[in-house]
């Protein structure tokens, strides 16, 4: 049998380094009372100027929209609206005249859109269902309305 060497004890154990004694490292940054106060006090400035600058931006923003740049109002019409707008526009005047029953007040109310009553309302119709894709009560309260206008035709 072949006897096995074994390596000298120096070889499996460490030898100690030249230079100062390791010292354990504590985890994490240690903080002396000094730079936490200063940690603490820029973190509150920070929170400051960011609050700061958001007031100062609304307060900017507030005077631009009321003094510099304010809102034009103008007296606009039904005419003038988009079709679709038209369209829900007769929907209402078709729910009330679905409650009160008076045509000529739903004429009036027609006429602001600048065509015949009866036109506006087939208008309406035909963009409620084919391009809109109103509920089929909606659809059916201004068909009642269109009888009316044309039962009382003037």
């Amino acid at each position: 049998m072949a006897r096995r060497r074994v390596p000298p004890v120096s070889v499996l154990v460490e030898e100690p380094r030249p230079g100062p004694p390791r010292t354990r490292r504590p985890r994490g940054r240690r903080r002396t009372p000094r730079t936490a106060r200063a940690q603490t006090g820029s973190r509150r400035r920070r929170w400051f100027f960011f609050f700061l600058s958001m007031a100062l931006g609304l307060l900017a923003g507030l005077y631009y929209g009321w003094y510099v740049n304010p809102v034009q109002y103008a007296d606009t019409t039904p005419d003038r609206l988009r079709m679709d707008f038209k369209t829900d526009y007769v929907l209402m005047v078709a729910e009330g005249f679905s409650r009160n029953q008076d045509v000529a007040w739903a004429r009036h109310y027609l006429a602001l859109l600048g065509a015949p009553p009866e036109q506006v309302v087939e208008q309406a119709i035909r963009h409620a269902v084919v391009d809109l894709g109103y509920a089929p009560a909606d659809v059916a309260l201004m068909r009642d309305l269109l009888q009316a206008l044309r039962r009382s035709s003037p």
